[in-house]
């Protein structure tokens, strides 16, 4: 990369590692809540993209590139998101500030 430009965001994300636990740290209590919430804010405000529209109106979630950020939990209105750290060892591994 060079100095002489602005690093990109998806540049920056590109450079981080994971070691992904295969028990997701994160989990959709219950994907009815989902289908009934209008604006579904997790599509749209998860830095990752972690979230995406279901077939059927509810959301799914791959927690692989998942920052740890929280944002999902904060955002869901109807509180229908379980967040807990990764288990020790597991998760993101920041390389670039």
């Amino acid at each position: 990369m060079s100095l002489d430009r602005k690093i990109t965001i998806e540049e920056r994300l590109n450079t981080n590692a994971w070691d992904v636990d295969q028990r997701p740290h994160i989990r959709i209590i219950d994907p009815d809540q989902c289908r009934k919430c209008d604006k579904k804010p997790c599509l749209y405000l998860c830095p990752a993209r972690c979230y995406t529209p279901g077939p059927d109106g509810t959301v799914m979630f791959s927690h692989e590139g998942c920052l740890e950020c929280g944002t999902c939990r904060i955002v869901c209105p109807e509180n229908n998101i379980e967040w807990n750290y990764p288990k020790s060892g597991f998760g993101v591994q920041y390389r670039f500030g």
